[in-house]
């Protein structure tokens, strides 16, 4: 069984910085992509940033220059640095990963955050 936990989220004010992270923990093989989501309030999930095992990268085009994904691969940890916040990123924050030979995505349980002056 694989798990993946984020944490990292919380209140911040408009122009602030956070870093999410997110690790993988379990049995398994290797992670061929990891990424986050986040789904606001009424909205449906959206992709944020992604980034597979090869290096790339993809951003959505609303938080590209602002946000940075990362991994650490000896911690099969994925992070996120979130800066210049803006209250339209406020939402709950999804980690995803493709597990080498076991399918996906699987899923994190979410982080809220929350940008309000």
């Amino acid at each position: 069984q694989v798990q993946l936990v984020e944490s990292g989220g919380g209140l911040v004010q408009p122009g602030d910085s956070l870093r999410l992270s997110c690790a993988a923990s379990g049995i398994f093989f290797g992670i061929d992509a990891m990424g986050w989501y986040r789904q606001a309030p009424g909205k449906e999930r959206e992709l944020v940033a992604d980034l597979t095992s090869a290096g790339t990268t993809t951003y959505a085009d609303s938080v590209r220059g602002r946000f940075t994904i990362s991994r650490d691969n000896a911690k099969d940890t994925v992070y996120l640095q979130m800066s210049r916040l803006k209250p339209e990123d406020t939402a709950v924050y999804y980690c995803n990963a493709y597990f080498r030979g076991m399918g996906g995505p699987y899923w994190g349980q979410g982080t809220q955050v929350t940008v309000s002056s």
